[in-house]
């Protein structure tokens, strides 16, 4: 029998906040000036979840797929801003493609887990398809960005080498074949190190919230793989779709190349 779920008082939530205190307090003492951003992030932090679970509540009581989808969309839009003010680059205008990629890409990987692995019926039960789909979406930010960092930056750093292939016949495509695959590779490397650790270096995320709510571990276990086996295809897919489709937009009609030395 799974034991009871010990609910949370809002005395015992305040009494989580003495470890943000306890780490104002150190940035005083040692003059690391963290105290303002401690003191805000802890704001947000509250009231940013404070409000999602009251949304999702909503969400949930009303359960309606254009609802769910109306939700995913908003998530893909604000990840798609995250990623355009994360990476600096302005000469190639990027945010179209990221948007498109991310909302096609997630949208199947995440169907695909609800409708046909986890077997949901609707396949967008929103207790299941949100969360989900939030995993990686949130997951899809960081590799994204970094993949279009390395892109930018390597394409103007071996602006010569690029140049010097497409003067000796090659296309934009063999040009940057190897830069096109760097950046993709610096993207998926820290979901490849995350499945490395998994259950060795750390419990994850998922499988902790969920034993923590009576699940039986075993079941825990099966969905945590689910979850990592997806995040790291879906960070695959939308990596590869958005580099290589931003990667045409970094050449003009003649195959040259568009980005200019850093100053």
């Amino acid at each position: 029998m799974n034991p009871a779920i010990i609910e949370i008082t809002p005395g015992q939530l305040a009494l989580a906040f003495l470890f943000v205190l306890a780490a104002g307090i150190l940035s005083l003492v040692y003059g690391l000036k963290l105290e303002r951003d401690l003191a805000l992030g802890s704001i947000r932090t509250f009231v940013q979840l404070v409000l999602l679970g009251y949304l999702l509540k909503f969400i949930f009581n009303i359960n309606r797929v254009w609802l769910v989808l109306t939700v995913f969309g908003i998530m893909i839009i604000f990840a798609a801003l995250t990623i355009r003010g994360r990476v600096r680059e302005r000469r190639v205008s990027f945010l179209g493609p990221v948007l498109i990629s991310m909302l096609f890409s997630y949208f199947t990987v995440s169907f695909l887990v609800t409708a046909v692995v986890v077997a949901v019926k609707p396949w967008w039960t929103p207790q299941y398809f949100i969360p989900l789909a939030g995993m990686i979406v949130g997951n899809s930010v960081n590799a994204i960005a970094i993949s279009l960092e390395r892109l930018f930056s390597d394409l103007r750093n071996r602006r010569l080498e690029v140049e010097m292939m497409l003067c000796l016949g090659a296309d934009y495509r063999e040009a940057s074949q190897d830069i096109f695959q760097n950046a993709i590779r610096a993207g998926m490397i820290p979901s490849i190190n995350m499945m490395v650790a998994a259950g060795m270096v750390f419990i994850p995320g998922m499988m902790t919230g969920q034993i923590l709510s009576g699940v039986d571990p075993m079941v825990a276990v099966y969905y945590q793989i689910v979850v990592m086996l997806m995040l790291v295809g879906s960070t695959a897919i939308g990596s590869l779709l958005v580099v290589r489709w931003v990667r045409g937009l970094c050449f003009g009609p003649g195959h040259q190349l568009l980005l200019k030395p850093e100053q």
